[in-house]
């Protein structure tokens, strides 16, 4: 079985990207660097060198899923391109540190990775149309997780350009002693490894929407459950640190997911990507299991 669509979703997914690119260059062009994290210069070569790295991390392990998603409509032949753009977004590792955000040449290779996974995008979008799957069984839990993310991400998107959340019910402008005795806004301006977990679990649960057949379907599926149950954590723990801890409402760090490892983190990354692939089959089999149950509609004469 193979419903209609699916590029509409990975368009979705590019376009949001787009406009969190548009923030970055907005920002890191008009900010000065101390306000920022871990980034140096200033004007447009820093909103430049941002955007370069956002490009690296997080857009380069979306793009990952994104190539997945093109080839469900794309011939063999296009691995001649798919393939090299995952290989060259795999390398991001290699060019990105958190604790410097600049850009460096390096950063250019996970870029042409991203470059290419767009260029499938667009001849997936040409061989089968924009259009969106029909709704599914699980539309209504995707719609509920992404409201109470946007919502939770109200302070990192104004972050992103170049804001301060008004208001007391989130923590954003509250300036809060650090260790080292300067004072700084609870939610500095720029970039949150938070919202990027955000725009992670939100690309997921669009391109989770995305049927596919085939042998692609399993590597599909399990980018997808990946992808969201990575997002999700760093979005938890960055919440969880800039709205609770900074609060003083509790002590107890949840610990950085940044970086997996032989760490309880991402031993509950990988249970969460096991239950989100699993809801994933389980709505499958329910759209298997009503095709299946449809009934045909009779014929009459003259009609075939």
């Amino acid at each position: 079985m193979r419903a209609k669509g699916g590029q509409g979703e990975a368009l979705a997914v590019w376009a949001a990207w787009g406009v969190s690119l548009v923030g970055v260059l907005f920002t890191y062009s008009r900010v000065d660097a101390g306000e920022l994290y871990n980034v140096e210069g200033h004007g447009l070569g820093l909103g430049l060198s941002r955007a370069a790295v956002h490009t690296n991390w997080p857009l380069a392990l979306v793009a990952i899923v994104l190539v997945l998603v093109a080839m469900s409509a794309l011939p063999r032949r296009a691995w001649l391109f798919a393939g090299p753009a995952i290989a060259l977004c795999i390398t991001m590792p290699l060019f990105v540190s958190q604790a410097h955000l600049n850009a460096r040449w390096g950063n250019v290779v996970p870029g042409l990775g991203v470059a290419l996974a767009l260029g499938l995008t667009v001849a997936a979008v040409r061989a089968t149309g924009p259009a969106c799957e029909p709704r599914l069984p699980g539309d209504v839990l995707r719609l509920g997780i992404a409201a109470v993310v946007l919502v939770l991400s109200l302070p990192w998107i104004a972050a992103e350009f170049g804001f301060q959340l008004p208001g007391d019910l989130f923590m954003g402008e509250e300036l809060l002693r650090t260790e080292d005795g300067k004072l700084e806004a609870a939610v500095h301006l720029g970039e949150h490894h938070g919202f990027h977990g955000a725009l992670m679990l939100l690309s997921a649960l669009l391109l989770s929407r995305v049927q596919s057949d085939g042998r692609l379907r399993s590597w599909l599926l399990a980018g997808i459950a990946t992808l969201g149950a990575y997002g999700g954590v760093n979005f938890a723990q960055d919440v969880w640190h800039e709205q609770l801890v900074k609060r003083g409402t509790v002590d107890r760090q949840i610990p950085s997911a940044i970086y997996p490892g032989m760490k309880p983190v991402t031993l509950v990354t990988l249970l969460l990507a096991g239950v989100a692939a699993w809801l994933l089959t389980r709505e499958r089999a329910t759209l298997i299991h009503r095709a299946v149950e449809a009934p045909t509609s009779p014929s009459f004469p003259g009609h075939p």
